[in-house]
């Protein structure tokens, strides 16, 4: 069994983006004033844009914090395809324009070139980081761990000292992606998984009753948290 993570239930969307967007914004300034700066790292899809605008407004010292991706697809981030646009397009603006960025793709032969030197500026931020915001497609995969990705025992079973980014290959991804590894992201001081629509609670809820493995990436992720997780959830209206 996978541990059971908190759920936090809302009404809307727009109701699930502003407390999210308040809960991230505290915990990273809780990391400047600790640490001197914070470090985020947030997943693609349509699911976020609404949280990364609540979020942009948020008054702290984004000079002070990285965002970073918790998983990429190997294309050029002027793609439509591409969660470095999305973050550029919604997160990073208004007060969040100052913060700093970190992508994962580069314009390398393939997904492995870029992955190691996405390593070596991953592997210069301060670990772990503050946040770690996560989504969940209908398959149980998270951040790029699909269950039919090559190798994906082996990086779901991954513990501390191997690369921060990874390169994957699964049929049921498409392109190549590029992701972040289950040590960076289960060590992470706060841990969200944040999902939409009935489907997708009743995704969550099959893979935490499942045994953690290649067959349930998410539930993996859920069972290596160092803390306790947290699930923010809304119905699709």
């Amino acid at each position: 069994m996978v541990p059971t993570p908190t759920w936090h239930r809302f009404a809307s969307s727009e109701e699930l983006a502003d407390a999210l967007a308040q809960s991230v914004a505290k915990t990273l300034a809780k990391g400047v004033e600790e640490r001197g700066q914070a470090v985020l790292a947030v997943s693609g899809g349509r699911t976020p844009a609404h949280f990364f605008d609540r979020l942009s407004r948020s008054d702290i010292a984004w000079n002070k914090v990285t965002v970073t991706l918790v998983d990429e697809r190997f294309v050029p981030g002027d793609s439509p395809r591409s969660n470095a646009r999305l973050v550029t397009r919604h997160l990073l603006q208004n007060k969040a324009a100052r913060a700093g960025f970190i992508g994962l793709y580069s314009p390398c032969h393939n997904a492995e070139t870029a992955a190691a030197e996405a390593n070596e500026a991953i592997g210069s931020l301060p670990s772990p980081f503050d946040v770690v915001v996560l989504g969940m497609g209908a398959d149980r995969h998270t951040a790029s761990f699909f269950p039919d990705a090559a190798d994906i025992g082996d990086m779901l079973s991954a513990r501390e000292g191997g690369p921060s980014v990874l390169a994957v290959s699964a049929r049921s991804a498409g392109e190549p992606r590029l992701t972040l590894s289950l040590d960076k992201l289960s060590t992470a001081r706060m841990l969200v998984v944040h999902i939409e629509g009935d489907d997708k609670k009743e995704t969550l809820e099959e893979a935490l009753a499942m045994p953690a493995g290649p067959a349930s990436p998410i539930g993996a992720v859920l069972t290596a948290a160092q803390n306790p997780a947290h699930v923010y959830w809304a119905p699709l209206r």
